[in-house]
């Protein structure tokens, strides 16, 4: 470990050091006022917008916003400095991959150190209020990724292939080359994992980034940027923005990035993709689903994921149970009855239930109240806000764990309603018998993110797979949703603008772009004939 580093550690100020946004005294009295960074210097914006805590309505932080022009085309500039062959490639400074090893290398031994990992959950906590467990999992995921790419891992990754030509000297070379000048907007769900994780990818792959967080959480990721410059990050090869949607719409507009990664919605997707002119990697949000099959086995531990799937962080994932297809035997067996015993145990104290950051509670009861009005509909449990005391300001939601019923038979009638995203704690239960009526309602949904396929029926299991194309497919008794470590791809599918996040062909895919080049130096052939 650097010797420099080794020291910062050692200082019982460290953390303070590092961080200027302190997580314990950040209140309405102490805000922190967020920083731009821009080629490699870290500047105060112009104008600010305040960030209103989700448990209390403080107005904690300040973040810039309405940037100047002056301030936009600075970003411009700076991301046009960079080729279209990246900062480093297969055949360009490929000394930059050993760099990228060893950056990955200490920033992965910073992240997890106690101290440095606690200030993330709190942090974390602090902007998007998830439990500890939530929280945790995303700094433990983000550390792991670093420890995977380390080393040697980033040059072996973009490893290129040979294949040899028709003449002596003649062989074909397919390299895995950066695209350039990129940009990222990750969203509010995931303040550091997803940010880290596809920022950590486009950066060992030689592209010069530009990120934009979500304005209510970015200071998560302004920390994360902070933390892999101790690590020895390039300072100029990443840019940090603060700004509302429409300003970074406008700074793609004129920058021509040869890249967007874009993780949220997907209305803001399409749009996106109209200005970008196709040049977009999406994972956008899903209405993902989960079937219990007919076997009725591990009941506890079936209630318990669903339970998860539906309610942890209160729904807001992109890979959160948004319609439940029990078997009749499971509901026979009481499985909605558990699931809703599961629901109701959880709390606003333990962070179990938290605030909604994109719907509240008008929002919610609206669709709620026309999900009841069809014909056999009702609410299993939940349907209102929560009930305990909380200073949850009123922009934000507030709402108990709810589970609205709707009969197999109507979904086809009501399909644009039924299949509506919520983001919040809320999904849709319904009961079937028949497979293939449930295949027939899966083929129609648009958005093919995760899935459950929850069963050991073997047969019953291969039906399902081989007939849907959810990117993340869990199967077996204890398939789930949500949850996905960084050992496998998480991505949806079916969509040639779809990509992935975590694992190598995820980066692979979203990062880099094949180039073939054939080397051609043999003798030249005689009797020449014109064709």
């Amino acid at each position: 470990m650097n010797t420099k580093i080794q020291e910062k550690i050692l200082n019982p100020n460290f953390i303070q050091n590092t961080f200027p946004l302190n997580v314990k005294e950040l209140s309405e009295n102490n805000p922190y006022r967020a920083m731009n960074f821009i080629n490699g210097i870290w500047k105060c914006a112009s104008n600010y917008l305040e960030i209103l805590d989700p448990l209390n309505g403080d107005k904690f932080i300040l973040v810039p916003n309405n940037l100047t022009e002056d301030e936009i085309n600075e970003y411009r500039d700076a991301a046009k400095q960079c080729p279209k062959s990246g900062l480093h490639n297969p055949l360009k400074n490929p000394d930059r991959y050993n760099l990228y090893g060893e950056v990955f290398h200490r920033a992965s031994f910073l992240l997890g150190l106690p101290q440095v990992e606690d200030y993330f959950v709190h942090l974390i906590q602090r902007v998007a209020p998830k439990s500890d467990i939530q929280a945790r999992g995303e700094v433990k995921v983000t550390q792991r990724f670093l420890m995977n790419f380390s080393g040697d891992q980033c040059r072996f990754l973009t490893r290129s292939f040979n294949v040899s030509g028709d003449t002596q000297g003649q062989q074909s070379s397919g390299y895995r080359f950066p695209y350039g000048h990129v940009a990222i907007i990750a969203p509010f769900n995931f303040p550091l994992e997803i940010p880290a994780l596809q920022m950590l990818g486009a950066l060992l792959a030689g592209n010069r980034l530009t990120i934009k967080g979500d304005q209510r959480v970015s200071v998560v990721l302004e920390m994360f940027l902070r933390l892999l410059h101790l690590a020895g990050l390039p300072p100029t090869d990443c840019d940090l923005i603060h700004c509302d949607g429409p300003q970074m719409e406008s700074l793609l507009k004129r920058t021509n990035f040869r890249l967007l990664q874009f993780t949220g919605s997907s209305g803001i997707a399409e749009r996106l993709c109209n200005v970008m002119n196709g040049k977009i990697k999406i994972e956008d949000a899903g209405f993902d689903w989960k079937i219990l099959g007919p076997d009725v086995i591990e009941f506890d531990y079936v209630a318990y994921q669903s339970d998860q799937d539906a309610y942890a962080f209160s729904g807001q994932k992109c890979s959160a149970q948004s319609i439940l297809f029990a078997h009749k035997n499971w509901v026979q067996a009481g499985i909605l009855d558990k699931i809703k015993l599961l629901a109701e145990q959880r709390s606003l104290k333990n962070l179990t239930i938290c605030p909604i950051l994109t719907w509240n509670n008008q929002r919610i009861q609206a669709h709620l109240d026309k999900l009841v009005a069809i014909q056999g509909a009702k609410v299993l449990f939940g349907g209102k806000p929560i009930n305990e005391q909380h200073q949850i300001p009123e922009c934000y939601g507030s709402y108990l764990p709810t589970a609205v019923y709707i009969p197999l038979q109507q979904i086809k009638e009501n399909f644009e309603l039924v299949t509506t995203e919520v983001f919040g704690p809320f999904q849709v239960v319904t009961e079937y018998e028949n497979e293939d009526h449930v295949i027939e309602i899966l083929e129609n949904i648009p958005h093919n993110l995760t899935a459950g396929v929850v069963s050991n029926d073997i047969r019953f299991v291969q039906k399902i797979l081989a007939n849907t194309i959810n990117g993340v497919t869990y199967a077996g008794i204890k398939a789930r949703t949500t949850g996905a470590p960084q050992n496998h791809w998480f991505g949806p599918c079916g969509d040639p603008r779809g990509t992935g996040i975590g694992s190598p062909e995820a980066i692979i895919q979203t990062w880099t772009t094949h180039r073939e080049i054939i080397m051609d130096i043999g003798t030249t052939p005689k009797n020449l004939t014109q064709s």
